[in-house]
């Protein structure tokens, strides 16, 4: 379940920002007439991420062997993802708005199609990665309790984002890109743990024991310990994040008290 919250959270927020970025810019340039492109891109996309999701699970259902593959996989898109959210954060605005302005100044049908083509490929690189990383858990966690984590991390998400729509600046991405992209990579090497127990399980592995193998990373793979990393993954980084926003606030309002004191102590001045 945690780590179904983590994996919609985070892979949520960034295409919900995606979209949110992308309307601001098109409202604020007055090209409201390319918002239905961008709609039909994010939904198309969305669509195509769920029949990916349940292509690679039937895939991994096959065999252990399979299973593993699929973990080794996900392991190779979180470690990408990981990579990839260390640059995202400040420069993200500046990105989506270079590219819908490329987009939004063709004409007529031309123009429809770019956006179309940035929203589907923007929101269709986090549902691949979404679907990836899901069906590479789904076999190894309860159907039920992946659907409330991935409720709870995309509200999460939809939070976040609007938050950021609404505060601008109160939200830093930048930190938080960068603190849970250690976290992510935590995931990743706990994938490839849990392909290595799924490759064991059929003695897949040369030159090894895999029985000794199997039953040691058993609980790293699925059991107790597994679940308390997957809780970690989620609590650490949500607690990081919100003391650092709370130090900021701190020091925003003490470097605020010497101007405020200087003010007032010119009001005096004038009124003597």
């Amino acid at each position: 379940m945690f780590q179904t919250l983590l994996i919609c959270f985070r892979e949520g927020l960034e295409a919900l920002l995606v979209v949110a970025i992308a309307t601001l810019y098109l409202r604020k340039t007055g090209r409201t007439q390319l918002l239905v492109p961008l709609r039909a891109g994010v939904g198309v996309a969305a669509a195509l991420s769920v029949v990916l999701g349940w292509v690679l699970s039937h895939v991994g259902a096959l065999s252990p062997a399979a299973e593993g593959v699929m973990a080794l996989v996900a392991a190779a898109t979180v470690a990408w993802c990981a990579v990839h959210m260390r640059s995202a954060g400040q420069g993200m605005s500046r990105v989506i708005a270079q590219r819908m302005d490329r987009a939004s100044v063709l004409e007529g049908p031309r123009a429809w199609v770019a956006v179309f083509l940035f929203a589907l490929f923007m929101v269709g690189r986090e549902g691949v990665e979404t679907a990836t990383m899901l069906a590479a858990l789904g076999r190894s966690a309860d159907l039920a309790y992946m659907a409330w984590g991935g409720i709870a991390g995309l509200a999460l998400a939809i939070a976040i984002a609007w938050a950021w729509t609404r505060y601008g600046r109160a939200v830093n991405l930048a930190r938080f890109f960068r603190v849970t992209a250690w976290f992510m990579a935590v995931f990743a090497v706990q994938l490839v743990v849990y392909a290595l127990h799924e490759f064991t399980e059929t003695a897949s592995i040369p030159f090894i024991d895999n029985a000794w193998w199997h039953a040691a990373t058993e609980d790293l793979a699925e059991g107790r310990i597994a679940q308390l990393i997957s809780l970690a993954l989620v609590l650490v980084p949500t607690l990081w994040l919100g003391l650092a926003h709370w130090r900021d606030r701190r020091a925003a309002a003490q470097a605020a008290l010497p101007m405020s004191a200087g003010r007032a102590v010119g009001t005096t001045r004038q009124a003597g």
